[in-house]
């Protein structure tokens, strides 16, 4: 699972064949504005709650509780269920990602990243509402798999408790994903990040 994270700096995006963001955005947590891009509007990267807000939604208070998504379940759960059955796929770049390491016996924050700070392509689900209420227009979840075994991320969060991984996407895959056209193409790349990818320290 992934509640805090540092997104790309608009400075970092600008190496992509996109307009680097054009609105301000720091370290997050959920209910921040951060920048996607999606499957909708490949082209841009557009400001989006990081924990997503479906359309029932009455306020943004439910970001808390929908930042991430269970890939196992995310067809399932009213949340997320429309976002992914739609094909909603977005991007969420980010240059670390930060969890707790209980390896001391209490709680250590963990910087994982890629060398150099490279963007990391985080695999997530998008919702858009095109209503004037004052919620945020775009919003998102990041995708969450099992990590039990993984030799990084296995060892973050408390002792006892089931290991999750966001879904760190290959860096020739960021395209794939946006891609994808059917439930099956997209869970092909639902797996843990490749650890030989990453580095990780206490922040």
């Amino acid at each position: 699972m992934c509640a805090n994270y540092r997104p790309s700096s608009p400075e970092d995006l600008a190496a992509f064949p996109l307009p680097p963001p054009d609105f301000v955005y720091a370290e997050a947590f959920p209910g921040a504005t951060v920048p996607i891009v999606t499957n909708f509007a490949p082209r841009i990267w557009v400001p989006a709650c990081f924990g997503l807000i479906p359309a029932w939604a009455r306020d943004a208070k439910i970001a808390r509780s929908t930042y991430n998504a269970r890939s196992e379940t995310v067809g399932e759960k009213p949340s997320f269920r429309r976002a992914w059955l739609r094909g909603q796929l977005c991007i969420i770049p980010a240059a670390a990602i930060y969890e707790p390491c209980y390896e001391t016996g209490k709680a250590v924050r963990w910087r994982i990243e890629q060398p150099g700070g490279k963007p990391m392509g985080i695999a997530g689900i998008w919702e858009r509402r095109n209503r004037d209420d004052g919620l945020p227009q775009w919003s998102m979840t990041m995708l969450t798999v099992n990590a039990d075994g993984h030799p990084l991320m296995g060892r973050m969060h408390k002792p006892g408790d089931e290991k999750r991984s966001v879904v760190i996407l290959p860096n020739d895959a960021w395209g794939t994903w946006l891609r994808c056209r059917s439930e099956d193409d997209a869970r092909r790349l639902l797996t843990a990040a490749n650890d030989s990818t990453l580095m990780a320290s206490p922040d």
